[in-house]
């Protein structure tokens, strides 16, 4: 089975389900749970956990970057100077969607670097 599959599987689970799975590997392997405080928390921070793909959003650009902003859009997007000029100059776009926490941190730091403020959602 793959960590895809087993992710998969783990994702289609219970509360309940995911208490009974965490138990018998605690027993199968003599391990405990390392953090019992974030199972109390319920079902916000597990679905929280389970996030997988982001979204890079330009919030607000410094005016005097805003060239260079414009070509780190282009660049990260493959988009023609004109369309990226305009998903900068829009406000609050997203830049990327659907890309791994990974990349959009890498993305955002890119952004960041060209003068940009942005958000990973």
């Amino acid at each position: 089975m793959s960590t895809e599959e087993i992710l998969s599987a783990v994702e289609k689970m219970t509360a309940l389900e995911l208490s009974a799975l965490v138990k018998a590997i605690e027993e199968k392997f003599g391990v405990s749970a390392a953090a019992p405080v974030m199972m109390a928390a319920g079902p916000a921070v597990a679905a929280e956990e389970e996030k997988t793909e982001f979204n890079v959003v330009l919030k607000d650009v410094e005016a005097s970057k805003k060239v260079a902003v414009i070509k780190a859009v282009k660049a990260i997007t493959g988009l023609g100077l004109g369309d990226a000029k305009a998903l900068v100059e829009q406000g609050g776009a997203t830049i990327k969607e659907a890309v791994s926490k990974e990349q959009a941190n890498k993305i955002a730091e890119e952004l960041k670097a060209a003068g940009a403020t942005v958000s990973i959602e």
